[in-house]
């Protein structure tokens, strides 16, 4: 149908809102990475704004020497993989039984979980139960405590009614068992969804700071945030850059250091969300469309 004078001026409208969202969402990442990549005189002095100026990677060959950001970076990869794999796992063993008409007391509990939502036990009850589990110092306790969110098995609840009950009712007459069904035609069904929460989670485990901080004493076992942070606070993780020859000290300034690290922090993300991004509005609304 073709669209009327009232429809285009609105279409037009929208795609430039929208276009200002993005650019305003780009312009601090371009900011960040070209101060990264720029001399230290032109960092300093405030010439850089999205471009860089005076090219120079020294500050990306500095973070690498003197900080622990490799070994950060495999930490944070380690953590992000087992904890993505452990919070899909469960959360559709808690969704998939809400889900069931038949599975009794799912009214109960459905408003149990939506309950946690509003009240949580707090940090200190949390490092107390991690303590008593002998998890601290271990990521253990950080999969455990995030290894479920509520919102996300909600989301998933509402997607599996939303399954033809016929689908199930004929996969049960010829013989399929419950786990079986689950494995082999509800999750296949719910592709679109599975990427969604795989990329809520993804994001949720890469930036976990405040748990990693609170449960992990071994500065070995420190993940990127952390690290990351450590670096914008104090300047202590980068005084080793006064020790380097001169010609590597004029190019590069703890500014440029600290952008730097913030970028690798960000990258395994931008490079993740394209992949799973074409199925991001159509799991979220699917799973929207009745509670």
């Amino acid at each position: 149908m073709k669209a009327n004078r009232d429809e285009k001026i609105f279409s037009a409208i929208c795609h430039v809102f929208v276009t200002m969202a993005a650019i305003s969402c780009l312009i601090p990442l371009m900011n960040l990475f070209s101060i990264s990549i720029s001399g230290a005189e032109a960092v300093v002095s405030g010439k850089v704004s999205i471009f860089p100026v005076q090219l120079s990677f020294e500050s990306y060959k500095t973070l690498f020497k003197i900080s622990p950001v490799i070994r950060a970076f495999r930490n944070s990869l380690f953590l992000t993989v087992v904890g993505v794999f452990l919070n899909i796992a469960f959360s559709v063993l808690a969704a998939y039984p809400l889900s069931r008409p038949y599975f009794k007391g799912r009214a109960f509990l459905s408003k149990f979980i939506v309950f946690t939502m509003l009240i949580s036990g707090g940090i200190l009850p949390n490092f107390i139960l991690m303590k008593s589990l002998g998890l601290i110092n271990s990521y253990g306790s950080i999969w455990l405590i995030t290894l479920i969110s509520t919102y996300n098995v909600l989301i998933m609840k509402s997607f599996f009614q939303n399954i033809p009950n016929e689908l199930s009712e004929a996969a049960c007459v010829d013989g399929c068992g419950e786990f079986r069904l689950l494995i082999k035609i509800i999750l296949p069904l719910s592709k679109a969804l599975l990427a969604t929460i795989t990329l809520f989670y993804m994001v949720a485990n890469w930036n976990e700071f405040l748990n990693t901080l609170m449960f992990i004493g071994d500065p070995k076992k420190y993940t990127m945030t952390v690290v990351v942070q450590e670096m914008i606070r104090n300047s202590s993780m980068l005084s080793d850059a006064a020790f380097m020859d001169p010609e590597t000290a004029k190019n590069m300034t703890g500014e440029g250091i600290q952008a730097a690290g913030i970028f690798v922090m960000m990258v395994p993300m931008l490079c993740a969300y394209p992949f799973l991004q074409r199925y991001f509005v159509k799991g979220v609304m699917l799973g929207s469309i009745k509670g």
